[in-house]
């Protein structure tokens, strides 16, 4: 695709170019996770006729771009403190898929630590948790977080609710979003409480492996799509559900990304960034 479109206008060979893609990467390669794609920071160079090449996680382009943000691009969802300038961020990512990054700022630069949170054990709080984490492992032989919270993962849970309340049924996620304003009380607007929940449970969680004083940012299509619902869904309580330390997560910011390119211009921070160093 990159060498074609090299062909199809008028391309001036970069100093730097910066992919990010939504799945591991080790040693400057990387497979998406939902796509059968493989890319090579070589192979990124050769295609696009760059001096250097950089391939990193989607949310780590995410990462680099939070702190440039204005304010006009977040939607407030858990008021907190505000933590000194350079304290650690938390990029959280709620879309086709579910992961998390943590943003460092130092004196050599922010560094963004690349994970696959998504793919470890969805948590359990409640009897009604342990019933859904048995319900949802027939997806992968594994109760995953991204197996509840994601697109897919709505899917999953409004089938639970559905299924709990002896009428088992399928809808599409954005059916699922339709369907709870339409009727407050009815089967999708409970399996959007349930989603807020357990959303709130794994944000709490990874707060207090963290602890990002500088602000909590949620990111993806689907976060976005309930934003501004989180709150009367039970998010915050959920968040801060952590017994003794519940105080100390409640220091902690949360926000939404309301922006289609934040990514993109922390992917091109990071290069630049790289570029810099060199």
């Amino acid at each position: 695709m990159l060498s074609t479109y090299r062909t199809q206008v008028d391309w001036r060979d970069p100093e730097g170019v910066c992919v990010d893609i939504a799945g591991p990467i080790h040693d400057g390669k990387g497979t998406l996770t939902n796509l059968d794609w493989t890319l090579e920071e070589p192979l990124l160079a050769q295609w696009t006729g760059a001096q250097h090449a950089a391939l990193i996680n989607d949310l780590q382009a995410q990462g680099h771009g939070v702190a440039d943000l204005p304010a006009t691009a977040l939607i407030p969802v858990t008021k907190g403190k505000d933590g000194p300038e350079h304290a650690t961020r938390l990029v959280v990512n709620v879309g086709t898929g579910f992961n998390a990054a943590v943003v460092y700022d130092g004196p050599n630069g922010r560094m963004v630590p690349a994970s696959e949170s998504g793919h470890a054990n969805m948590p359990i709080r409640t009897e009604e948790d342990l019933r859904l984490c048995r319900f949802v492992e027939t997806a992968h032989g594994f109760p995953a977080i991204e197996d509840v919270l994601s697109g897919r993962g709505l899917e999953r849970v409004y089938h639970w609710v559905s299924t709990e309340a002896g009428t088992p049924h399928i809808l599409h996620a954005a059916e699922i979003m339709d369907a709870a304003k339409a009727e407050p009380q009815g089967l999708a607007a409970q399996a959007k409480a349930v989603f807020a929940r357990i959303l709130g449970t794994v944000t709490g969680n990874l707060a207090l492996v963290h602890l990002p004083f500088g602000g909590i940012y949620l990111v993806g299509g689907v976060v976005r799509a309930m934003a501004e619902d989180l709150p009367a869904l039970g998010f915050t309580e959920a968040m801060r559900d952590k017994g003794r330390f519940s105080g100390l997560v409640g220091n902690f910011n949360v926000v939404a990304i309301d922006d289609d390119y934040a990514a993109l211009r922390g992917a091109a921070r990071h290069m630049d960034a790289r570029l810099r160093a060199l």
